[in-house]
Parts: structure tokens; sequence; C-alpha cells
């Protein structure tokens, strides 16, 4: 029994779920394993992205980062909206799965801003603060 009732009336937190896919492609990558080979490995795995995307951004590599970063993010769209998610809400930054999500996020607005689509990069930093305030923060400092 549900004890919490969300006196917002808002739409409940999403929180993507662990699945054997989504468990291994974690623990490749916290192995060590290349994020490039989790991500043809596991292709629906957003974490996956989100490293490529940070990985690419930080060699310069600005137009493959935003690349990364949208690949990842579609991916994570479609896992959100099989988890219930209704194109918002809370998705909350504690919960681990979500992470792959929301750092492509992060990924495509900071990508974005730097190949001048202004537009994309408020659209993307303002839908993270809107799923994730802790996020937001962690993510994009701004």
């Amino acid at each position: 029994m549900d004890t919490h009732k969300n006196l917002l009336d808002g739409p409940e937190p999403t929180r993507l779920p662990e699945t054997p896919d989504t468990q291994a492609a974690t623990r490749l990558l916290d192995e060590g394993t290349p994020a490039v080979d989790v991500a043809t490995r596991y292709p629906a795995f957003s974490l996956a992205w989100a490293v490529l995307a940070e990985e690419a951004f930080a060699a310069g590599r600005v137009v493959e980062s935003y690349a990364y970063a949208r690949t990842g993010y579609h991916r994570g769209l479609d896992a959100l909206r099989r988890a219930g998610w209704r194109g918002h809400g809370p998705i909350p930054y504690d919960h681990r799965p979500n992470h792959g999500f929301l750092r492509c996020l992060a990924a495509l607005s900071r990508a974005a801003s730097a190949i001048e689509e202004t537009e994309e990069a408020t659209r993307c930093g303002d839908f993270l603060r809107d799923s994730s305030t802790e996020a937001h923060d962690a993510l994009l400092k701004e």
C-alpha cells in the first residue's frame, strides 16, 4: 500500500527499470570497458551514449558530442515512455538508471550551446531543470 500521496497532483516520478541488459551494461562501464564497446553491444543504453558525448566534448569534438548526446537522448525518451512517463514530470537523479538520459540531456545542452544552437541549448537546460533540479545543478554548472 502506497502511503505517500503526491500533494501537488502532478505525475509521479519516473524511475527507469533495472533490467539484465542495463545491469550488464552498467557493470561493463564500471569495469572500464570503453563506452563505444558498450554502446555497440547495448545501443539502447543511454549512459554509454552520455559517456561518449562527454568524452567527445572534452576532446573538443563538439559535433560528435552533439550526435552522441542526441542519440542517447532519444534512446532515453523511448525508455522513459516505456516506463510510463507521459512527457513531463520528475525524473529523479538519485535513481542511477535515470543517469544516462539526464546526462545525455545535459550533454546535448552543452554541445548545442557550443555550436550556437541557442534555442536548443536553452530548451534542453530547462528540460533538465524541470526533470531534476539535482541533475541540473550537478551536470550543468553555469
